[in-house]
């Protein structure tokens, strides 16, 4: 019979996890410090991504240990996706295999008092491993967050650096980010080194030690040897400290007694903020699943390659940027070939799609296509119900390869309308982890529009330009004053994205903006002539290149 617990709630750590041992250890001895503060209560952790054991299974083990009422802590500085959608996607799913125990869900640590003390304590330190002394006035403070793709979560180092610049008297702040924001660690301490400043005090706001920890000390040696007239001095971290366990024992009770907070105000998914309007309402789900427990399952099967991005190897466990499903093993930008022990499986048409596309194979001559070419055009085939259309299409040389390798290095499909949003395969879009945007209908494409006398379409269009320069590609399958205003950037602006799609229909303007994009040698194109064409076409280029992309990391589809 089991012993159950004798304490009124126990406590599962829900930290990031990492593949740096050093980050793991020191969040098992923060775990360590929180026990020793709080001996009456079953204190537990898991991981959410590489590192087992994973959330639920120690939560699992909570339950099994007799608990009947327990508090998720998310490990996080501050909230954004890991907070807001990936560990309360965690804990629905118990909440339904344990119905009954009571979970309750605590608050990210976000600014407090003790954290703020904390950082002082790492400045000083920082401060006394000088020879040199330099006032305060003549040192600029460098915050580096972990960066997010929430505005909310990075608007909250920018405001624990000012908290830090006036309440220690620096000079000057300067906020930058480990990755996903701007401006990157790098750029962001040289950018710094421009103040001329005598001293620059490097922080990284991280819970914990990691790669991305590593990497910030790495800038600031780097900066250090081009610049040794500046003194650039290294903070520690906050670590595993009495301050940082404090502040997770208060979260926890504040969640039990129902004062838990988030910054609701400024939410991206609940209210419409400038530049994300399109993600309120956005339904609540996890990001993370394919690097669950990721360390356990290679040591079961082998190493296996992972996507050289800033999302491998998290060093902090307090990372919490959104984080997309990512086609990370045996992709084809890391030089390797997939095979069938990659963990992809290939698509799996309808048995209605797969005898159309019977009847399309054997209804002309292929063979002059290239395998992806020719998956494309059958694609259009299956929408427009027309073999015609074969010979009106137009690929720049290489274009549909490369859109490919895009898909899966930059992950963003910019739309001209929703229709070609709507069109996308969602369980491709899911697996692949890529992202669509359309800014149509958005307020500031709207008076950018008025304000400048284009049509919303071309103003979506500019829009993307400003807001996710060449990592994008992009799919017209509507306006032509889109593929007009795309031209006109790549020509007079230097933009190059990795590939347009401009299939517009109509007759107002049409063949000349396809005759347009044909002639833009500078960017990879995919086109038609005439009238012809419309959303569903454009998202059928999209979907037979995603389609080609899941193939590819299955190991049955070849370039």
């Amino acid at each position: 019979m089991k012993q159950a617990v004798l304490q009124d709630y126990s406590i599962i750590v829900a930290a990031h996890g990492s593949r740096d041992p050093d980050g793991l250890r020191e969040c098992e001895s923060l775990i360590a410090l929180m026990r020793a503060r709080a001996p009456q209560r079953q204190i537990a952790c898991g991981y959410l991504e590489f590192a087992s054991p994973t959330i639920d299974q120690a939560i699992k083990a909570t339950v099994d240990a007799g608990a009947t009422r327990g508090v998720m802590l998310p490990a996080l500085l501050f909230a954004a996706a890991h907070a807001k959608n990936d560990m309360p996607s965690e804990l629905a799913v118990l909440k339904r295999d344990f119905p009954q125990i009571g979970f309750h869900f605590g608050a990210a640590l976000d600014v407090h008092p003790l954290l703020l003390r904390l950082a002082q304590q790492r400045i000083v330190e920082a401060e006394a491993q000088s020879s040199h002394t330099i006032k305060r006035a003549d040192t600029c403070l460098v915050v580096v967050g972990r960066g997010t793709s929430d505005p909310d979560a990075n608007g909250e180092v920018s405001k624990l650096a000012r908290m830090l610049e006036e309440g220690m008297g620096f000079g000057a702040s300067f906020v930058c980010y480990a990755g996903t924001a701007k401006p990157l660690v790098t750029d962001g301490v040289q950018a710094a080194a421009r103040l001329g400043f005598q001293r620059i005090i490097v922080f990284p706001y991280f819970l914990f030690d990691g790669v991305l920890v590593k990497r910030i000390y790495a800038a600031a040696d780097a900066l250090h040897e081009r610049q040794p007239e500046i003194d650039v001095l290294k903070a520690g971290y906050l670590g595993a400290h009495a301050d940082v366990a404090d502040v997770f024992l208060e979260r926890a009770q504040e969640s039990i007694d129902g004062r838990a907070h988030m910054n609701c105000s400024l939410c991206k998914y609940r209210v419409q903020i400038v530049g994300f309007e399109e993600q309120v309402g956005a339904p609540q789900q996890a990001h993370h699943l394919k690097s669950r427990g990721l360390l356990a399952k290679e040591s079961e099967v082998g190493s296996l390659p992972l996507r050289g991005t800033d999302r491998v190897g998290v060093g902090s466990l307090d990372d919490n940027a959104s984080m997309q499903p990512t086609p990370h093993l045996s992709s084809p930008l890391n030089g390797e070939e997939p095979s069938s022990e990659s963990g992809w499986a290939p698509y799996e048409p309808h048995p209605i799609e797969a005898e159309s596309f019977r009847i399309i194979d054997a209804g002309r001559d292929w063979s002059k296509f290239s395998p992806i070419e020719k998956l494309v055009l059958q694609r259009l085939v299956h929408t427009s119900g027309d073999f015609g259309i074969v010979d009106d299409i137009y690929f720049s040389p290489g274009a549909v390869e490369t859109g490919l390798r895009a898909l899966l290095r930059c992950r963003r499909i910019v739309a001209d309308v929703t229709m070609v949003e709507t069109g996308l395969k969602r369980t491709l879009l899911q697996q692949l982890g890529v992202q669509t945007w359309c800014g149509v209908h958005d307020r500031e494409t709207h008076l950018l529009a008025q304000a400048s006398g284009i049509t919303r379409s071309a103003a979506g269009i500019r829009r993307a330009w400003q807001k996710f320069g060449n990592d994008v590609i992009v799919a017209i399958g509507d306006a032509p004053t889109a593929i007009m205003e795309a031209t006109r950037l790549i020509r007079e602006h230097g933009w190059r994205p990795q590939l347009v799609i401009g299939l517009p229909v109509g007759f107002v303007g049409t063949r000349e903006s396809k005759d347009d994009l044909r002639r833009c040698l500078q960017v990879p194109r995919v086109t038609n002539v005439g009238f012809r064409g419309g959303s569903p076409w454009a998202a059928s280029v999209v979907n037979a290149m995603m389609i080609g992309a899941q193939n590819y990391l299955a190991g049955v589809q070849t370039l």
